[in-house]
């Protein structure tokens, strides 16, 4: 275990609409993409988390787990969470310009076939909650 500071620091937006354990999962990957955080490097204990934003522990365990089970991290029995050495899950720019071009390709393709921008984000959404269910 090293005695270095974890290299983030987690923050909420309540107002965001987005849940908080995801919020946290979209930090470590944007500090990812970013440099902050490198592959071994060790992410803030559970109660670390707990007492800096007020958050309940399984918010924060969930997180974790969802960065698991992405690839991005790994839980060391009685060391903590680590980034892994290839962390997968995570993008940079041109495989994220890569992905917007297939979803404005497919937006166009949708509204060829007529489909509103509310029907389309109907669709959108009922991707995501496929995906939230194949992964429960």
């Amino acid at each position: 275990m090293t005695d270095k500071p974890p290299s983030i620091t987690f923050r909420l937006d309540p107002r965001s609409g987005v849940a908080p354990y995801r919020q946290l999962v979209e930090q470590v990957r944007d500090a990812l993409a970013s440099g902050l955080l490198r592959g071994g490097d060790q992410l803030p204990s559970l109660r670390d988390v707990v007492t800096q934003i007020t958050i309940n522990p399984n918010t924060v365990h969930r997180a974790y787990r969802e960065l698991e089970y992405l690839g991005v991290a790994e839980g060391r029995a009685g060391l903590g969470t680590f980034i892994t050495s290839n962390p997968s899950g995570v993008f940079d720019a041109s495989e994220r310009d890569s992905l917007e071009r297939k979803l404005r390709d497919t937006i166009i393709e949708a509204r060829h076939f007529g489909m509103s921008e509310e029907q389309i984000l109907d669709l959108i959404s009922a991707a995501f909650r496929h995906d939230r269910d194949v992964r429960a």
